[in-house]
């Protein structure tokens, strides 16, 4: 006859064998398994979307130091990172101190004051993505 220590002894070894086994089979499932990508897997990527930025003043023509407004979209840039007003100035583009984050949507808006009279040369730029040159003529 077994004694009542006997299967005790039995039952927690039972157990314990039980558990290194399951804990054996969760290692060796955390490991992962060589993965071999198919040519066919690949080209269902999705191509990376090319970074652009659009600008629209939200006037063509301001008096000097009137605030107006450009906003635009972008595309393929970060979210939060900022994009800068760039001004022509003799034959340079030169950034001014107007900047503003790229929100969630892809879209900005920027606060903007000109000094220099005549017709003004912008762009917007994040990096080296430029938008198209538009123009505002201050009188």
């Amino acid at each position: 006859m077994v004694s009542k220590r006997h299967s005790l002894r039995i039952s927690v070894v039972g157990v314990l064998g039980a558990a290194s086994l399951a804990l054996a089979g969760t290692a060796m499932a955390a490991t992962p398994a060589a993965h071999v990508t198919s040519p066919a897997v690949t080209a269902h990527k999705a191509p990376a979307v090319k970074a652009g930025i659009t600008a629209t003043p939200s006037v063509s023509s301001v008096r000097a130091w009137q605030l107006f407004r450009v906003t635009g979209k972008t595309t393929g840039l970060k979210t939060g990172s900022k994009v800068t007003l760039q001004q022509k100035q003799h034959g340079k583009w030169v950034s001014l101190p107007a900047s503003a984050p790229i929100a969630r949507s892809g879209s900005y808006s920027l606060g903007v004051k000109l000094g220099l009279k005549g017709k003004n040369d912008l762009r917007v730029v994040n990096g080296s993505t430029v938008s198209p040159v538009f123009s505002v003529t201050v009188r």
